[in-house]
């Protein structure tokens, strides 16, 4: 597949949702920019830009940042690799999310140097003995496990991730790599951009918020479990309205010192996959209203790959366990599709209906992801 050739005023005119900059590879150099960055900013990146949550814990909703608080939050994610001096950026964040406009277009830029975008089946760019950033999302390091020969022909690695949970193809692939390669983890949301980061531990070290970020909500109580609310000039403004003080995160989290927090969990029902935030309640809901069945749970799981993910879990009525037809068709309806889905005798439930424990079970194949 060919590369595309942009110039940085051909990538700001297509941005951020034209659908080659996701679905193509690009390059841009930044490094022979005829321009200061903030001057080239100034003049191509509108007043605002418009992003987008996907709308699966209720109707899609528009969010709207400021060029000023993507070029100030560009500078933040900019400083946390250039101590690492690389000499080129390697991306699979795509554009149209905030992370991606961020990770693929403005932080190179403040780098100076050149990136490429590389979509999900694309080659690898020239290595070139360089010293990499690499913009990751949760499949980008399983894609790099399997390319041993650029990797090894790197000189060094400064990988960025953003979700709040790293999967295990990350952890694998960190080991593997030893001292030349580090990796620093982002946490924010589209609503309040990047609010917290830390440099990857196997110890699971805390979260540190971003030095323009402040925890809201009032003081916490030791140790205690909480959502997480932060303050920053960086929040996103919704539709029709303007960025509040603070925002109430679907994260808890547990403070650590003043500045310090380690993450809890999601809200209990919400799971974030590939960056898409799905309400499990809403899917059940439904899939109970297509399917015939005894009983249905949708359950979070931990998945090497994605890090999040749910499964189906089915307890099968009168007529057995619904037929692959039927599954399809019910599949179709929600917003995303489970990692698998088990047949199971029952689902133990709290007497509010509550998910509790399930027995045993085993995977049908319709499911599976494709």
């Amino acid at each position: 597949m060919a590369v595309d050739e942009l110039t940085p005023g051909d990538l700001m005119a297509k941005l951020p949702r034209a659908p080659e900059l996701t679905e193509r590879p690009w390059t841009v150099r930044w490094d022979e920019a005829d321009e200061p960055v903030d001057r080239l900013f100034a003049e191509l990146l509108p007043p605002e830009t418009e992003f987008f949550t996907s709308g699966s814990t209720g109707r899609p909703r528009s969010w709207f940042r400021t060029r000023e608080q993507l070029m100030d939050e560009a500078r933040l994610l900019a400083d946390l690799v250039v101590g690492h001096r690389p000499e080129a950026v390697l991306s699979f964040a795509p554009p149209r999310h905030v992370y991606g406009m961020l990770a693929s277009v403005l932080v190179p830029a403040y780098l100076g140097v050149p990136v490429w975008y590389v979509s999900q089946f694309a080659p690898l760019p020239p290595v070139d003995g360089r010293r990499w950033a690499v913009m990751a999302i949760p499949w980008t390091f399983r894609i790099l496990r399997q390319r041993r020969e650029w990797l090894a022909s790197a000189e060094h690695l400064a990988f960025v991730h953003s979700t709040a949970v790293l999967p295990q193809s990350a952890v694998d692939l960190m080991a593997g790599l030893g001292d030349r390669a580090s990796l620093v983890e982002i946490f924010g949301s589209t609503e309040t951009g990047g609010v917290a980061h830390r440099v990857w531990g196997p110890n699971d070290p805390p979260w540190r918020l971003f030095p323009d970020v402040e925890f809201g909500g009032g003081p916490a109580a030791p140790a205690a479990e909480a959502p997480l609310v932060v303050r920053s000039p960086r929040l996103a403004r919704p539709q029709d309205g303007t960025a509040g003080p603070e925002c109430r995160m679907d994260d808890h989290v547990v403070r650590v010192g003043e500045r310090g927090f380690g993450f809890a969990g999601r809200r209990t029902r919400l799971v974030n996959v590939n960056g898409r935030r799905l309400d499990l309640d809403a899917m059940e809901e439904t899939l109970a209203g297509a399917l015939e069945c005894e009983d249905l749970a949708c359950v979070p799981v931990r998945d090497p790959l994605t890090g999040e993910h749910f499964d189906l879990l089915v307890v099968p009525g009168e007529n057995g366990v619904p037929g692959a037809d039927e599954m399809a068709r019910a599949l179709d309806q929600i917003a995303y599709r489970p990692r698998r889905v088990c047949a199971v005798e029952r689902i133990d439930r709290s007497e509010t209906g509550k998910l509790r424990r399930v027995q045993p079970t085993r995977a049908r194949p319709e499911g599976v992801d494709s």
